[in-house]
């Protein structure tokens, strides 16, 4: 398995990849219009790899892509607890089914929560589906009580 930290001449394989984790995980077929999600992706990737707010792993099985994972950067206001208000958010991992059960989202989460930890980040967070839920909790992740959201 070829682990690589995507640069901004990954930005097509990116994209690419992005729409293929986000059909997986909303169990959309390829009839669903991803147009503007592609569009909005492409952007974000060539702003946030420019900026250092974003880094990617995209993995392959020699030319044969087989899964993905990315951590974005972001800056909120300090606390007691995290003084420079600094987290990351765990995103986009993906491994292709018949390569899951083989370690490769764990190496491919270690990868990028070691740039974190690189970075001073003291927390990151993401959103778990049912099926990563247990690579998350034999990492380490917790889940959170406190948290709540609104959708407008």
């Amino acid at each position: 398995m070829d682990y690589r930290k995507a640069t901004i001449k990954d930005l097509e394989e990116l994209v690419r990849t992005r729409i293929i984790v986000l059909r997986a995980a909303n169990k959309l077929d390829e009839n669903a219009d991803m147009s503007e999600v592609e569009r909005q992706s492409r952007d974000y990737y060539k702003k946030a790899l420019a900026d250092g707010t974003h880094t990617a792993y995209l993995v392959y099985d020699n030319d044969r892509f087989i899964g993905a994972g990315g951590v974005s950067y972001y800056r909120v206001m300090p606390t007691y607890h995290n003084s420079r208000g600094e987290k990351a958010y765990i995103m986009n991992m993906y491994t292709a089914p018949d390569y899951r059960r083989k370690g490769i989202a764990f190496k491919t989460l270690d990868l990028l929560i070691q740039d974190a930890k690189e970075r001073g980040i003291t927390a990151i967070s993401l959103e778990a589906t049912d099926m990563g839920r247990p690579l998350y909790e034999k990492y380490g992740f917790v889940k959170m009580n406190d948290e709540m959201e609104l959708s407008v």
